[in-house]
């Protein structure tokens, strides 16, 4: 049975992985020309991610390439001195096994783990799906294929090819993230320092393996925003304008925006799908269910979800009008928790109020200054993120040994 998934970033070589456990050939088809190796932006990986990723094999390698990011200052905007916390404390009162690590240091690992087993088209795009499986790209010569999965991001190409406009599913949650490659000229060393203010919050952080430093900006808008999402020049100035004045220390962070090396921006938006399949057609990750990049546990989600599509699949025997709603079933409620923890941690995140900001500052520190159980009870009492994804609770979908037929076929 032949299976092509569109997107190469997290979900798509998880499910890749799985898929090939499983017995299914599999294709991988990446806009990209390369496999990205710039290091990205963080993500969060939770215990039940991080379960996944050690019966994928994967788990040395994220460890050794986490972040280790344990601490943070937080100035409230027009204050003179931090508020500290200890991150490590923060996040095991979330859950009881996390690590940060590098979006495209995560892919890499994912994309070598089943880069010799699974057939990547990089440097090309589906452009039509046929309901029969034909699948027409935009470089390579049409084929046809048993099932297609969407993994390709909040803007996916498969969603609009498959299910129509994305605007028809997307849910504003009023606020916007940018991301930006500064030099760590602040030495900053497993520190996150943070500037937060009514309405707007800006962060630097270095990490483990990085030469360099990555600036983090979270603002509030009520209105979503004028600009096309490969308008970079656009976006910079939103940023800009969104920014300027904050503080000193951001106003040199803006300073970097037109040498910056890697730059990110994305409204932070849920998509809320009654469905995600159709047809020869279902999606995984952000392309069907993101609960809003950085506040949802977006990579930790993804990660499930192509762990149990793949087996679902496998169950059904790739009968997917059994499979797809079977993958369906479990992952809702998954994804109800992380769209609400999401609601909840941006109006942490980004204040609404003053009252807002000195809560986060000095939340932060009293969580973190509490023994682990007292401080999961503060966070379950404070935020809908507490212990949400130890929740998560994975079956064991029992997989043949890899076989060398799939090898030798290629």
């Amino acid at each position: 049975m032949r299976i092509l998934v569109s997107g190469a970033g997290i979900a798509g070589p998880v499910l890749a992985h799985w898929l090939t456990r499983h017995g299914f050939r599999v294709t991988v088809v990446e806009r990209a020309p390369t496999p990205r190796r710039t290091g990205g932006h963080a993500v969060d990986l939770f215990r039940p991610a991080l379960d996944v990723s050690q019966r994928m094999g994967a788990l040395p390698r994220i460890e050794e390439r986490a972040t280790g990011t344990s601490r943070m200052a937080v100035y409230q905007e027009g204050a003179r001195r931090p508020v500290r916390a200890d991150l490590t404390k923060i996040f095991s009162a979330a859950s009881e096994r996390h690590v940060e690590i590098m979006r495209d240091h995560l892919s890499e690992i994912y994309y070598d783990l089943t880069a010799e087993h699974v057939e990547y088209v990089f440097g090309d795009s589906v452009i039509s799906i046929s309901p029969d499986g034909r699948v027409q790209f935009e470089n390579a010569p049409p084929r046809r294929f048993d099932l297609v999965v969407g993994a390709d991001g909040l803007h996916s190409t498969v969603r609009r090819l498959v299910f129509g406009d994305e605007s028809r599913y997307t849910a504003f949650l009023g606020a916007y993230l940018g991301v930006l490659v500064l030099p760590n000229r602040a030495g900053l060393d497993r520190e996150l320092v943070m500037h937060t203010g009514v309405g707007r919050t800006a962060g630097m952080y270095g990490a483990r393996h990085l030469g360099d430093a990555r600036a983090l900006f979270l603002f509030r808008s009520e209105h979503q925003l004028d600009y096309h999402h490969h308008d970079l020049a656009r976006q910079k100035q939103l940023l800009h304008a969104a920014f300027t004045g904050m503080h000193p220390d951001v106003d040199s962070w803006l300073d970097g925006l037109n040498r910056t090396p890697g730059f990110y921006f994305n409204s932070i938006t849920q998509l809320r799908m009654d469905t995600w399949s159709r047809g020869c057609v279902t999606l995984v990750g952000d392309a069907g269910y993101s609960p809003g990049p950085a506040v949802g546990g977006s990579t930790s989600l993804a990660v499930v979800g192509a762990y149990v599509l793949a087996g679902e699949l496998a169950r059904a025997g790739g009968d997917h009008e059994r499979a797809f709603p079977a993958y369906e079933r479990v992952m809702a409620q998954h994804v109800r928790g992380s769209r609400a923890a999401a609601l909840s941690a941006a109006k942490t995140l980004i204040p609404t109020s003053l009252l807002g900001v000195r809560a986060l500052a000095h939340g932060a520190r009293l969580i973190s200054a509490l023994p682990a159980g007292p401080g999961r009870t503060l966070l379950r009492l404070t935020t809908r993120t507490a212990r949400l994804y130890d929740s998560m609770s994975l079956q064991d979908y029992l997989a043949p040994p890899a076989t060398t037929s799939l090898r030798s076929e290629r």
